[in-house]
């Protein structure tokens, strides 16, 4: 360890709370300064020198500091280590960590995003972009949760960063993967059910590798004559493979669905929100209506009490204000903005459908 003494200290604890997908070794250590080397940072402006000097004045003894194990770099404290070589200190007290750069590197973004000097939102924002250049297969959301940033942006960094490599297949907080390009997932169920028209929901979404539910959606989109991809979810540079029901014709969907006007409490089969009251009624909402739906999703205290949560239910709210109505609100777009208006309800309802794929995979 280039030279440096390392003793433990005793009746210490591990002073850095939680682990990341790498293992934290335990217990704290007495490292000689002069052997570790400094972090590989995630500040574009470098270390702060006010931070530091304020450091130096703090009377009680600072938390350990975070060093990557293997290469006796330090991942999480470099102002208290500046502060304490300013107070002529020689030893530093240190907590380990085992695993990859890449993985330290991703560990010392999710502390800094935590506690002490914040990380600015450039800081994370590029952060993010070298955690999705190093692990291309992360998902959005986990990327978000190490970086502090929404998943939004995270994607929107994904699409805009010309030099990150592209990958096939996403992996989530739990470790399960799935294929980034869903359509190619509904045509290989749509040309799974035509060969095994008896074939199981499970069998065929274990063959497309999608979820249940979904193969649920084929089935039923092919079994309806409709092609198995929902408006806008055509994959880029293939065309959406036709519907094959059982009678082994292929009928063409229409170009624009008509929007029958219904009472606020009926379900169309043909419309996107039919999946997701299918899939509430299997979670245990015994519900014949949306307005029962969401009156007991406004009063579950997991969506209540969390920022997202509310948001969450304020778009519920506000999608389905008028959703007894579409006829009326169809007669009061004017001709000529009747395209444009077409255009964004469609792009809407893609973004919905991407929203119930993302729950179909949790």
């Amino acid at each position: 360890m280039e030279g440096g003494a390392v003793s433990r200290c005793p009746g210490s604890g591990n002073a850095e709370a939680g682990g990341g997908t790498a293992g934290q070794g335990e217990g704290v250590y007495s490292i000689a300064i002069r052997s570790l080397l400094p972090a590989d940072s995630a500040r574009l402006e470098g270390e702060d020198r006010d931070h530091i000097l304020r450091l130096t004045e703090v009377g009680t003894p600072l938390p350990p500091i975070l060093v990557h194990r293997q290469v006796m770099r330090v991942i999480d404290g470099m102002h208290r280590l500046r502060a304490a070589m300013l107070r002529g200190e020689e030893d530093i007290e240190v907590t380990f960590f085992d695993g990859s750069a890449t993985e330290a590197f991703a560990r010392g973004v999710e502390m800094n995003v935590a506690h002490g000097l914040p990380l600015t939102h450039a800081d994370r924002r590029a952060a993010a972009v070298r955690i999705m250049a190093a692990q291309p297969q992360l998902s959005d959301r986990v990327v978000a949760e190490r970086t502090g940033l929404g998943a939004r942006t995270v994607a929107s960094l994904r699409r805009s960063t010309a030099q990150l490599a592209g990958s096939d297949r996403r992996v989530g907080a739990n470790g399960r993967s799935w294929p980034v390009d869903q359509a190619r997932g509904r045509r290989l169920a749509a040309e799974f059910i035509a060969a095994h028209p008896d074939a199981s929901l499970r069998e065929i979404a274990r063959a497309a590798e999608i979820s249940p539910s979904t193969a649920q959606d084929v089935r039923k989109r092919l079994q309806q004559g409709r092609d198995p991809l929902p408006r806008g979810r055509a994959s880029s540079g293939a065309s959406p493979s036709p519907a094959v029901p059982e009678s082994g014709a292929v009928p063409q969907a229409p170009a624009v669905p008509e929007v029958p006007a219904r009472p606020a409490s009926a379900w169309s089969p043909d419309s996107g929100t039919a999946k997701v009251w299918r899939t509430a009624a299997e979670c245990g909402l015994a519900c014949a209506d949306r307005p029962e739906v969401m009156r007991r999703l406004m009063k579950d205290p997991s969506l209540r009490h969390t920022a997202h949560g509310r948001e969450l239910l304020r778009m519920l709210n506000a999608q389905f204000a008028n959703a007894g109505d579409w006829s009326g609100l169809a007669d009061t777009v004017p001709t000529h903005c009747a395209e444009a208006v077409a255009g964004l309800a469609r792009e809407a309802a893609a973004a919905w459908e991407r929203f119930a794929e993302a729950l179909d995979h949790r």
